[in-house]
């Protein structure tokens, strides 16, 4: 099977999966973090459309299929046991399901969290229009 050096150097855990950091390639911004098990790892490096494992649906969750927000892969690497992948992508429009451009936008400032980032498009934009906008 192709990519089966890389699938059998990543140390998914009990469950499966394995946690994956989403970081824009060009910029440095850190997006978000999902799980991944080891299907969504190989058809992300098939396909270069990344694709996570959904805890709460139970099942493959390909980054943009209801938002159209996608996130091509640029680089996968794989930390140093093997038990972290950082996924270098192109992320197109917003990474959070919020619609902001990232999941990170709360900081902890003087004991309180303090909203960093507003929405740079509503979540009714990202997902009430059925899927018009999916490709």
């Amino acid at each position: 099977m192709e990519n089966a050096a890389i699938l059998s150097a990543i140390a998914f855990d009990q469950n499966g999966l394995v946690p994956a950091i989403a970081q824009q390639h060009d910029t440095g911004e850190v997006l978000m973090m999902a799980w991944m098990n080891r299907e969504s790892v190989a058809e992300t490096l098939a396909t270069g459309r990344v694709c996570y494992f959904s805890r709460s649906r139970g099942k493959l969750w390909r980054k943009g299929e209801s938002s159209g927000q996608q996130q091509r892969l640029v680089e996968l690497r794989l930390d140093c046991d093997g038990d972290t992948i950082l996924l270098l992508v192109d992320q197109k429009g917003v990474a959070c399901h919020t619609g902001r451009r990232d999941c990170f936008f709360r900081a902890a400032r003087d004991g309180t969290l303090v909203e960093i980032a507003d929405p740079q498009v509503s979540p009714e934009q990202l997902y009430g229009h059925g899927h018009s906008h999916s490709h």
